[in-house]
């Protein structure tokens, strides 16, 4: 696992907490959609939903539960999906948990709910909730979800899956039994009690379980309660289904793009405590404004701006939406008052057609420099608004100016970034973790899904008598000649970062390896030096390397020649960190972004560093083709020991000359992902046929572009050993596997990462050889991680084995055996 050292500074601002704000600065609403939030400002309901990870939720049930029942709605995600598989890129792990992270914001900018989540870390497949909370630290994950439930005072919590095996996965039991743990902890000040210095105790009305038909386990029955999700809605103009699929079609890195469904949907639900529904959902609640204290005329204030709404002129709303808003403001202080304040807020500024935005034209900022920002605003409407002053991080600048009609106002200005402001990073990642629990040092930070920009703009409008102020993050923008005009966060970055070329360094002898550094300036004027913080038993041939940058986006490279002292035979990994003294500080930090076109880009600062690993490894062969699948990081890995890797396409396997390759590497889910292979697949065959070896690695059984993977008949099943340190069983120890180059021994198998291996062969044809046997604790043994067969003169290899993981983890015996794989 990637381990990061984060310091993270947040700062609240009431319109941070609508969803997708960070992509952009200034969220429209449309004549209808005003008029759907005036609907929603008469209801005063609220559910949160409650499952394991990113895609577990119902899509269409929040949609429908936001949008047309119009209650405050979110969802609650355990975890952010770090230990699954990455279909769009090679990030794992934190990585990859900050890709789906973003991919639920994405998801919720359409369905109409909030996110939220909470330390626990998924650590990869779980098969039952006792492994699951043998790694989760449960009284903490438990005091999150608590903490979110009286945070956000759900009026109903669904959760969606059972608290038993039909779940499926350990995380998804764990899920439904914290929900039930934490719907009586949330009402009960005895637990976490030192949460109610901010919080009080809070009692739902009901716990659902959301039951579902998927998967071949159907758990719906017809003497459940039950909920048409199905409707139109003509005022977003489209119905609830096609709301569903847009919204998870934003799981990307998953692959779960789906269809859009339209008409009657019927979803399920069991009461798990509480009293069981009979009309609605939110049965026995009273979800008007007579359920807060003075709040009587509130609801028919509404009604009747409704009534007059003109979708023409939404401006006319306004002096009705000022009287609501006072009408609010006079309400003893709780959470509908502070709710619907907000909402009110943001229908006047639609009504008005009120824009605002503040932005940077500079990605990256050093804290202690200046930046030069605009802060840009117009009043589309007739309405008399003034601006009063602007608040730029407590500092204020009195304004008194009218906002003219349609006339675009623009205000430049410098701002000093606070020196104490800290590097962007997210806040769960501020210090090392264990496997299966985020650390939070700031418990008020819990629940939230990313960071609370550092630098923000208050501008305080005078409408009517009120005075309604809005906070707008700075933002970078730009304009792309492709995409046009593009918003990105605003980031905050040490002086210098430093990268490194690999994660990995493989020692198989004592020789030096050049450790190339880049240093890059993140502002002008940087100068020091650079060293590498090594563990024992490795050394470099210089302690330090001086360097000078003139201006901010400046780079140099230095070399380092890094050898271990001595290589016994005996495994060693540890972790080599780049230091770059700039100014008489010490920094660590790289900087790594994701860009993906679906969700916002994404900046972070781990440090830079890398495995040191030393290993007792022979290979022959030099020459190695690979063949890319779903996005992983074997074939770097490979060229760390020496390998030469071509990547293959159409042109170098349809046309190429493969008996040039000592072997041929398919990337993980390859055959679910490269349509082209079933063209290729008789060609790779042939050239098995003609000596050469080839080696699968795991594909699922869903979408497969051949049924034909191998020479012989085999399918993939769902079989996995979750548990990285199962024992392994020699089924054929006499076999070159075990000999040659490398000899293979039990110590082979210490030190592996989160998994042993999934998605293994089954129903195999009798040709294939079956060396390893493995199984979690209490379960049957498997046989089918790894299947060989010789075919014509060559050797044909499937392995579930997770080696995708394993070797950019710089894990010894995974180079070992895997280099005997390929060898012939």
């Amino acid at each position: 696992m990637l381990k990061y050292r984060i310091l993270c500074w947040l700062t609240a601002a009431v319109l941070y907490s609508i969803p997708g704000l960070r992509a952009q600065t200034a969220p429209p609403l449309n004549a209808a959609e005003i008029r759907l939030q005036l609907k929603k400002l008469n209801t005063l309901g609220s559910v949160l939903y409650m499952a394991a990870h990113p895609d577990d939720e119902n899509t269409r049930l929040l949609g429908f539960l936001a949008q047309e029942s119009l209650y405050r709605t979110g969802y609650l995600s355990l975890t952010r999906g770090d230990g699954g598989q990455n279909l769009i890129g090679n990030e794992q792990a934190e990585l990859l948990g900050l890709i789906r992270t973003q991919e639920l914001l994405a998801a919720r900018r359409i369905d109409g709910a909030e996110q939220f989540f909470t330390r626990a870390n998924d650590f990869g497949f779980s098969k039952n909730p006792e492994e699951t909370f043998s790694i989760w630290d449960r009284k903490k994950v438990l005091g999150d979800a608590v903490w979110v439930i009286r945070q956000f005072r759900p009026d109903v919590i669904i959760c969606r899956f059972p608290a038993d095996s039909r779940a499926g996965h350990g995380h998804h039991t764990a899920s439904a039994m914290l929900a039930a743990e934490a719907f009586i902890a949330a009402a009960d000040p005895k637990q976490f009690p030192e949460q109610l210095d901010k919080v009080k105790p809070w009692q739902a009305k009901r716990l659902l379980w959301n039951t579902f038909n998927f998967g071949g386990n159907n758990t719906t029955s017809e003497d459940q309660f039950k909920l048409d999700v199905g409707a139109y809605n003509a005022l977003l103009g489209k119905g609830f289904g096609e709301i569903a699929a847009e919204s998870r079609s934003q799981h990307k890195s998953q692959g779960f793009g789906v269809a859009a469904s339209r008409g009657t949907s019927i979803e399920y639900f069991s009461t798990i405590k509480g009293e069981a529904p009979r009309q609605s959902l939110l049965d026995g609640v009273n979800t008007t404004w007579q359920r807060v204290d003075g709040g009587n005329g509130i609801g028919d204030l509404i009604q009747a701006a409704l009534n007059d709404y003109n979708a023409e002129d939404p401006s006319a709303s306004v002096p009705a939406l000022i009287a609501i808003r006072k009408k609010i403001s006079a309400l003893p202080d709780g959470y509908w008052k502070t709710k619907k304040l907000q909402e009110a807020d943001r229908l006047i500024l639609a009504c008005a057609g009120i824009w605002m935005e503040a932005f940077t034209t500079q990605g990256e900022i050093v804290p202690g420099e200046p930046i030069n920002t605009n802060l840009q605003l117009i009043n589309r409407s007739k309405i008399p608004v003034t601006l009063q002053k602007i608040s730029i991080n407590g500092k204020e600048t009195a304004e008194n100016r009218q906002l003219d009609f349609n006339k675009f106002e623009s205000i430049p200005t410098t701002v000093q970034v606070p020196a104490a402001t800290a590097i962007s990073q997210p806040y769960w990642l501020q210090e090392p973790h264990p496997i299966g629990t985020y650390i939070i040092n700031d418990p008020q930070l819990t629940g939230h899904p990313e960071n609370i920009p550092a630098l923000a703009a208050t501008f305080h409008l005078k409408i009517a008598d009120q005075v309604i102020s809005v906070t707008r993050p700075f933002t970078y923008k730009f304009t792309d000649p492709v995409k046009g005009e593009v918003y990105r966060s605003l980031v905050i970055a040490p002086p210098v970062v430093t990268s490194l070329d690999n994660q990995v360094f493989i020692y198989t002898k004592a020789e030096p390896q050049d450790v190339p550094v880049k240093i890059r300036a993140m502002k002008n004027n940087v100068s020091g030096a650079v060293s590498l913080r090594l563990p024992a038993g490795f050394r470099a041939d210089k302690a330090s390397i001086p360097y000078t940058l003139n201006s901010k986006g400046d780079e140099t490279e230095v070399l380092f020649h890094v050898s271990p002292v001595k290589i016994n035979g005996q495994n060693i990994v540890d972790t080599m960190t780049v230091v770059a003294d700039a100014n008489g500080k010490q920094y660590t930090n790289s900087m790594i972004t994701i860009q993906y076109d679906h969700i916002p880009s994404i900046t972070l600062f781990p440090p830079a560093s890398a495995r040191l690993v030393t290993v007792n490894l022979r290979h022959n062969g030099q020459r190695i083709g690979y063949i890319s699948g779903a996005g992983d990081k074997v074939a770097e890995s490979l060229r760390q020991v020496g390998y030469i890797v071509t990547l293959l396409g159409e042109k170098e396997i349809m046309s190429g000359d493969l008996s040039q390759y000592d072997a041929i590497i398919t990337g993980v889910r390859a055959y679910n992902t490269q349509p082209r292979l079933r063209y290729w697949q008789p060609r790779l065959l042939e050239y098995v046929k003609n000596g050469g070896t080839l080696l699968i690695q795991y594909n699922t059984s869903g979408g497969l572009v051949t049924n034909q993977m191998g020479p012989f008949p085999f399918s993939l099943s769902r079989d996995r050993v979750t548990n990285e340190l199962a024992p392994v069983k020699f089924l054929l120890p006499k076999d070159s596997l075990f000999h040659y180059p490398n000899s293979i021994t039990q110590k082979d198998f210490e030190g592996w990462v989160q998994e042993r291996g999934l998605y293994f062969p089954s129903q195999t044809d009798k040709a294939y050889d079956k060396p390893f046997e493995m199984n979690d604790p209490g379960e049957r043994a498997l046989n089918g991680s790894t299947i060989i067969a010789h075919y014509g003169k060559g050797k044909y290899i499937y392995t579930g084995l997770a080696f995708f993981r394993q070797l950019p983890a710089g894990v010894p015996g995974a180079y070992r055996l895997f280099v005997n794989m390929i060898s012939k």
